[in-house]
Parts: structure tokens; sequence; C-alpha cells
């Protein structure tokens, strides 16, 4: 069983993720904005992080920023789950520090398989 972070502050989008990871057979641990997100990775030590984008206090770029400033944090996956999906919005998610990107609104068939691969 891994431990998978969830920083999502869409109520919907937190029910389906936590939905989804439960049901592979992993622990989930919730945040509902971005500096909640880093004292819990900070705190809980998660296998993987996923991260909304456009999260209240601090968005997902900077969340993933800091989190990745913490040498125990440089290889876990986390992957950007958001709405953007303009030309550039991918590389920019990359450069930030997230490992991967999915696009809402989650495909909940998709999202599997590639979670997967991280877990």
């Amino acid at each position: 069983m891994k431990k998978v972070l969830i920083i999502e502050d869409n109520e919907k989008n937190l029910y389906l993720l936590r939905f989804l990871i439960q049901n592979l057979g992993h622990e989930v641990v919730e945040a509902r904005d971005g500096k909640q997100g880093l004292e819990k990775a900070l705190a809980e030590k998660p296998d993987i992080i996923l991260m909304d984008i456009q999260l209240p206090v601090m968005d997902g770029y900077e969340t993933t920023r800091q989190i990745r400033s913490h040498e125990e944090f440089k290889k876990i996956p986390i992957i950007a789950i958001t709405s953007y999906a303009m030309a550039g919005d991918r590389e920019k998610t990359l450069n930030a520090g997230c490992t991967d990107y999915i696009e809402k609104p989650i495909q909940p068939e998709r999202f599997i398989e590639k979670i997967k691969n991280y877990l």
C-alpha cells in the first residue's frame, strides 16, 4: 500500500481522485490548498503527490517548487492534475518540477493507467 497525497481544492475532483486511489488499495492524505499541501507533504512523506495547479493560498507551481526544495522530495513523483491545457502549460508544469501532467476533466480509465506507472 502506497501513501498518496492529493492537493485539490475542488470537492468533486477530490472525491473522484480519492475514490480512484482508494479503489486501487492505497492510502489517501488530502490537502485543500498549496500551503496545507506543503505541510502535509513534509509531515506525511507520501509516495506520490497529485497536484492541482489552481489552488488557493499558494498555487501548484509554487507548492511543487517548495516541495522539491527539500532533499527527500527530489525524486518523488508529483503529477500535475490541471485544466490548463493551452500550448506551453505542460512545459510550465514540468519546469516547476512536476513529473507528469494529467488534464481535467479526469477520465478514470486513463487516469488509473497513468497513475499505476508511478505506484
